[in-house]
């Protein structure tokens, strides 16, 4: 095998690389093992505060080869909020106010009638709402200008009477692009203040929506509140420290006497312990004695135990700051009512947003007292702000200019002269940005604000700046909370269904070839390493799909493996010598393997592309797999194949290497069976259940849509003790006024999935809480079951009618890219058609399917985690053509004639015949690991599982009865006698 020694290295390197970033996750869970038992009291309680301190304390410091405890967290693996547990959502800014905003609220009745009209037709189009608008706009209105309503004294810097509609089109989008950009940086900002390990928030392109998630989050409401809530900008003037300075030298007593009497509480029982043979009396008079001692030492260091905690950052002591492990000490105390009167009651104190490094590793976060109470109004607030950029000054300093309308100016100009000389705080939801010392009164609302800026900080503060200058609302269209008793069902689950399918993979492969198998299956380890590996190094999180879609991989992964044993075999059966066979059946097997697998990496790009959540990370995972097994099968197992062969030869035992097992010896041997002659029962026999399942479907009154593509909200409740699904549904019905509610069971009968439309069209928080208290009130009758609800989710009925359309685009991309490629690799347009007929052929069986199984009584639901089985389905029965495809090519040439039909009945059939063996053999790999993830995989897997059942079924079967077939029918030319079919075995 040529460049042996260099496949050696760079699987050495890989795997080296693999083994480095997942001993990150390694240390991870050993560091949050320990914070779980430092927080874990005697009796067993955990306080997640103090496991939150543990954590905080290490956050900056290092803890494993020189990297610290954030770097091990960022590097280690990820789960998904569906193994994890947590909140995540999906928010909306609204393009319609923001509209409005710029219009300078205007009643111009063309434009009221063109948003009324986007806002309808937003809801079946691709485009952007504001490229809707416009249209509109100029239906409506042909004849006047955009600037007839944008060119207003809120764009007056930009726009004027005589701007032209493209101008005033790339402002429009400018700002609303930039809005949405404000508010994802204020959600970030929020949610590093939040606490969360891991967040993951992110722009989906081409909407006006931001998708975060939050691993760990046990408080939806609080997760709601922080999301959803105005962004709250003030400018206040900053107390300084000979305002309050007193208070700190009295907080620094507190913190003395608070430390003397822990060690007095130490010292006494130290002493009741260990000095048990003295008399009572000696231990009374004792411990006066230490407490006399830590009293006169405590009152010569409060200055000491001030320090501990607060740091002075300046040597006149004006500023302070406190290490960023220490801020939830320091927000405790100043929650206590004794230290809140220590200081004069008009301040509050903020923390600035941004850290400054410390030469410990970790960060002083600054603390500010501003003049104001917490529950006072500013006297100056942000939606005063109507532009805010980011400039040079004259010594090409990095600074920021804002301009305020009428009425902020004047207050401003009140401020800024009683405040000559003093420092105002910029804070957004209170969090200080910047706080610039006032050089003079402002008289004209435009103001510059300089200082040591760097350029990106500068552009930091004018969006902080231009939060408040348009009302930009965001609501949640879409949430999710899982508990985390249910993340680690669905952990147990996905990894039983990883065991068992590897299992039976690594069985199969050794019964059908023998020691041939073990060398496959030694590269079947290698990739799951490396798809581990490689998760981790990209950063992907690792969710219960993607756990199936490496299950899926394993099976899939084998059919390359087969694919080469298979021309092996072929090759010693024409008296080939086994170095030589083996040689051969690398070279011959590659081109279909990298066809099959290129098509199926195609639809995980268009499933990450246009899936969200658990279904991105399906595709990541589905990708990364195949690229993977496609290294290891070729290269990794020829190298041990080699090996393996070598050695048999050196030893004299070169007949003991046979690429089969009595199981496989004759199997297939010598098959010639007419596949053409008999089509027509094939299409008969298709059409036939496709047309049932379309009957069925319609009778039933069509799918069971999930909440994801109708909208709604559904729970997951646990109770104590079976329950029937058709009680709690009678139970709820008048608590939801009688609106869709539907309840099944989920992963057994002590687990029910309540769906329901009740307020569904109500996106309010509001809304949620109603809903829930609805569904509490039900459950009351099920009291002695004591429910418990592990999990809720809400779909809007807009973002639903999206994700529905994405999904039947995504199919719609898959099947026209797989006609491309094929095009492009045969150069005939039959394939490519007869190729996408047999794919739209499975589709519509495992659709069909869905009806027909309800029947039987197995009700799934069609959501996204089912569209992207279907996706996969495409993929896989392309895989199985293509293979039958290219060894047509083989036979015949890319350009051989398609009106000749004798000709191609002849090498269809042969080549069918030949390429049985591994039709059936990946066939069944896939079949065992698919039906593992069907009956192990969970209720939550259970209509991918389903789908992808039977896909590879009918996904063989299409291969062989549909595609290959209708290449013939769509030739031209006379029907000639069909020739016998070659012998395989000649």
């Amino acid at each position: 095998m040529r460049y042996k020694g260099a496949i050696v290295w760079l699987t050495g390197i890989i795997s080296a690389l693999c083994l480095f970033f997942l001993s990150f996750t390694w240390k991870a869970n050993a560091v949050r093992e320990d914070a779980i038992a430092y927080a874990t009291s005697k009796d067993g309680k955990l306080d997640p505060a103090k496991k939150t301190r543990y954590i905080d304390s290490l956050w900056k410091q290092p803890v494993y080869l020189g990297f610290t405890l954030q770097d091990v967290t960022t590097y280690a693996l990820h789960k998904g909020l569906d193994l994890e547990g947590g909140f995540s959502a999906v928010l909306e800014v609204s393009p319609v106010e923001i509209l409005r905003a710029l219009s300078g609220k205007s009643n111009d009745p063309n434009f009221e009638k063109a948003l009324a009209s986007a806002s309808k037709l937003q809801a079946t189009s691709t485009k952007p709402f504001n490229e809707i608008f416009f249209e509109e706009f100029a239906k409506v209105a042909p004849n006047q200008r955009l600037a007839t309503i944008f060119a207003n004294s809120v764009n007056r810097d930009k726009l004027n009477s005589g701007s032209t509609d493209a101008q005033v089109k790339k402002v429009v989008n400018s700002e609303i692009d930039g809005a949405v950009d404000r508010v994802y940086k204020i959600i970030q900002a929020r949610i590093d203040k939040f606490g969360v390990a891991n967040p993951n928030i992110q722009r989906l392109p081409g909407t006006n929506r931001i998708q975060v998630e939050l691993p760990g989050v046990d408080n939806p409401e609080r997760a709601r509140k922080l999301l959803a809530g105005a962004a709250k900008l003030e400018f206040v003037e900053v107390a300084e420290i000979n305002e309050w300075g007193q208070g700190l030298n009295t907080l620094g007593e507190y913190l003395a006497t608070e430390e003397k009497a822990k060690k007095v509480s130490v010292a006494t029982a130290t002493t009741a312990s260990t000095d048990t043979s003295k008399s009572s009396l000696a231990g009374q008079l004792a411990a006066p004695k230490t407490a006399k001692k830590d009293t006169a030492k405590a009152d010569t260091t409060a200055g000491a135990a001030l320090t501990k905690l607060f740091l002075p950052l300046d040597n006149q002591g004006r500023s302070w700051g406190v290490m960023r492990k220490d801020t939830a000490r320091v927000n405790e105390l100043f929650r206590r009512p004794e230290v809140k009167m220590m200081f004069p009651s008009n301040l509050t104190f903020v923390w600035y947003a941004k850290g400054i490094p410390s030469t410990t590793g970790d960060e002083i976060i600054q603390l500010e007292a501003i003049k104001k109470t917490e529950n006072q109004p500013a006297p100056l607030e942000g939606d005063v702000i109507v532009d805010a950029t980011n400039d040079y000054d004259q010594n090409q300093r990095p600074e920021v200019t804002m301009v305020m309308n009428g009425t902020g100016a004047r207050i401003w100009k009140n401020l800024t002269a009683a405040s000559i000389g003093k420092r105002v705080a910029i804070v957004l939801d209170n969090y200080v940005y910047s706080a610039p010392v006032i050089n003079g009164e402002i008289p004209n609302g435009r103001s510059s604000i300089s200082g040591s800026f760097t350029i990106e900080e500068a552009k930091d503060l004018a969006n902080v700046l231009k939060a408040g200058k348009l009302p930009a609302p965001t609501r949640i269209v879409e949430d999710a909370f899982i508990g985390p008793s249910l993340g680690q069902e669905a952990i147990n689950q996905g990894y039983l269904s990883m065991a068992i399918g590897l299992g039976l993979v690594i069985i199969f492969m050794i019964g059908y070839y023998g020691n041939p198998g073990w060398m496959a299956n030694a590269a079947l380890m290698f990739n799951v390493f490396f798809i581990a590996g490689i998760t981790v190094q990209i950063q992907a999180a690792l969710t219960l799909p993607g756990i199936a879609g490496i299950v899926l991989t394993l099976g899939m992964a084998v059919d390359a493996n087969v694919l080469i044993n298979e021309r092996i075999r072929e090759e010693l059966h024409r008296g080939v010598g086994l170095l030589e066979a083996v040689k051969l059946g690398y070279e011959k097997a590659l081109s279909a393997i990298l066809d099959g697998n290129i098509t199926t990496i195609m639809i995980g790009v268009i499933l990450i592309i246009f899936g969200s959540g658990s279904v991105k990370g399906f595709g990541v995972t589905l990708c990364i797999g195949l690229v993977t097994s496609v290294f290891t099968a070729v290269f990794v197992s020829h190298v041990l194949v080699d090996w393996m062969v070598q050695r048999k030869i050196a030893a004299g035992k070169e007949k003991e290497v046979t690429f089969e097992t009595f199981i496989s010896k004759d199997l297939f041997k010598g098959m010639n069976f007419d596949f053409i002659g008999k089509r027509k029962y094939s299409y008969w026999f298709s059409w036939g259940l496709i047309a049932a399942g379309i009957v069925v479907l319609i009778a039933q009154g069509g799918f069971n849509l999930g909440v994801d593509f109708k909208g709604g909200r559904s729970y997951v409740v646990e109770f104590n003790k079976p329950v029937d699904a058709t009680n709690i549904k009678e139970a709820l019905k008048d608590d939801f006024e009688e609106k869709g509610v539907e309840v099944k069971t989920f992963n057994g009968p002590t687990k029910m999935k309540v769906t329901t439309s009740y307020l569904v069209e109500d996106e309010s928080a509001a809304a949620n809480q109603k809903v829930r208290t609805a569904l509490e009130k039900g459950l009351t009758q099920f009291a002695d079951a004591k429910p418990v609800i592990l999990s809720e989710s809400k779909v809007g009925a807009t973002i639903a009618d999206d994700i529905l359309t994405q999904s039947f685009v995504s199919i719609a991309y898959a099947l026209i890219a797989i006609f491309i490629y094929i095009l492009i690799r045969f150069r005939k347009w039959q394939y490519s058609l007869g190729s996408v007929i047999a794919l739209l052929h499975d589709t519509l069986v495992v659709l069909g399917m869905v009806g027909i199984a309800r029947i039987f009584g197995l009700d799934l639901e069609v959501d996204q985690i089912f569209i992207a089985a279907v996706l996969t389905v495409i993929g896989y029965s392309i895989n199985d053509t293509v293979v039958v495809f290219d060894r047509i090519r083989e036979e015949i040439g890319v350009d051989a004639d398609m009106s000749n039909k004798e000709l191609l009945i002849q090498t269809i059939n042969t080549s069918i015949n030949h390429t049985m063996s591994r039709t059936v053999m990946t066939a069944t790999t896939v079949f065992l690991v698919v039906s593992v993830l069907l009956f192990f995989g969970g209720e939550i897997l259970r209509g991918f599982s389903f789908a992808m059942f039977i896909g590879v079924v009918f996904g063989a079967y299409s291969s062989i009865f549909v595609a290959a077939p209708i290449v013939i029918d769509l030739g031209t030319g006379k029907k000639k006698a069909v020739a016998p079919a070659a012998n395989p075995s000649k």
